[in-house]
This record gives C-alpha cells, sequence and structure tokens, in this order.
C-alpha cells in the first residue's frame, strides 16, 4: 500500500491520516467473509470430499463444536488484524509492507501447524489448504480496504500539536509589514525665528 503524490504539488509532502470509520467497516466486512470462506472449506471437505477436518466423520457434514469455534476465531483474527493495520498506518512510515510481513507469517504459521498433528495425511492438508485461503483472503482484503481508507489531512487542521499553530509557522508573531514604515520622517523646517533664536 503506498500514497498518492499529492496532486497539487509533487514536492509538498502530504499528511494523510487513516478514515478509523471506512477501515472498521471494511475490516467487518473483511470478518464475514472470512468467517464464510471457513464455514464453505469445512463443507467441502467434510461434506464433498470426505474429509472429516476438525472433528470425526460420524459428526455429519458440519461437524461439532470445533467448527463453530473455529469459524469464531478466523472471524476474530480478521478483527485483529484490522486492528494491527490501523496502528500501523497510525505509527510506521510503510504500512503494507509491514503488514504484509506480519499476515504472510501468521499465514505460514497456521499451514504449518495442522503437519505436527497426528491427524491423517488428507485432513492435514486440507486444513492447511482451508488456512492458506483464509490468510490470503485476510491479506488482500485488508490491503484493499486500507488503500480505500486513507484521508488528506486539510491544512486548517495541520496541527503541529505544541501551541496550535499549522506546521511551519513562525514561533513568534510577526507584525505586519508597513511601507511607510521604512521612510525617513523629517521634522518640518522652521525659521531662526521660529525655533526662538532671535528675534
Amino acid at each position: 500500500m503506498t500514497y498518492p503524490a499529492s496532486p497539487n504539488n509533487t514536492n509538498e509532502p502530504r499528511h494523510v491520516r487513516p478514515d478509523a470509520v471506512l477501515l472498521w467497516a471494511g475490516g467487518i466486512a473483511t470478518a464475514v467473509v472470512a468467517a464464510l470462506i471457513a464455514l464453505v472449506g469445512i463443507l467441502v471437505c467434510r461434506w464433498t470430499l470426505g474429509i472429516p477436518i476438525l472433528a470425526p466423520s460420524r459428526d455429519g457434514a458440519w461437524g461439532s463444536a470445533h467448527t463453530s469455534e473455529y469459524v469464531l476465531a478466523v472471524a476474530l483474527i480478521a478483527l485483529a488484524a484490522t486492528g494491527i493495520m490501523y496502528l500501523l498506518m497510525l505509527g510506521t512510515p510503510s504500512p503494507g509492507m509491514f503488514f504484509g510481513w506480519i499476515i504472510g507469517l501468521a499465514t505460514v504459521v497456521a499451514v504449518v501447524y495442522p503437519f505436527s498433528t497426528s491427524a491423517p495425511l488428507d485432513q492435514k492438508v486440507a486444513t492447511a489448504a482451508v488456512d492458506l485461503v483464509i490468510g490470503i483472503a485476510i491479506g488482500s482484503l485488508l490491503s484493499a480496504v486500507a488503500a480505500h481508507s486513507i484521508r488528506d489531512i486539510p491544512p486548517r487542521d495541520r496541527r503541529d500539536g505544541r501551541d496550535g499553530r499549522p506546521y511551519g509557522a513562525p514561533p513568534y508573531d510577526a507584525p505586519a509589514y508597513d511601507p511607510d514604515a521604512t521612510k525617513p520622517v523629517y521634522p518640518p523646517s522652521r525659521t531662526p525665528g521660529e525655533r526662538g533664536e532671535w528675534r
């Protein structure tokens, strides 16, 4: 995720901030999509492919309570990822790069973890595939949401946080320029009698 150049002056640094409402609305939508991906993945594996992931095959296409816990956990992970993205956008220069690394490494852990269990190989592969799709969905959706939630800070709102002045303003009240102030002022001409020297 990169910030586009300023349309008015490309040499002027941009002051941007994330729109929290848009970002979190997109994060909630991402959580719903991720939860649905988890649910569809479980149903496809258990019902269509006959691979009983998360629960024994006797528990049917839905499985046991572990299925509900898994779907809920995926939604919470998406919301947590939204919070991470929001913090990165507030405090890091390249939030998209850091977020990509975080989501990428977390997805690798989720994909590798099933192979550390004692489940059959087909269940390991199916669970890893579902986790991979979920990780890709969360990363891509939140990156797109973050890119569309960037807003420019208007110049009147660009305060430096110390005395309420705009960025780049002098720390003192400069006097107004008066073009007549630089002209010399001469006293009016008087005769010797007017100055009291003689009469």
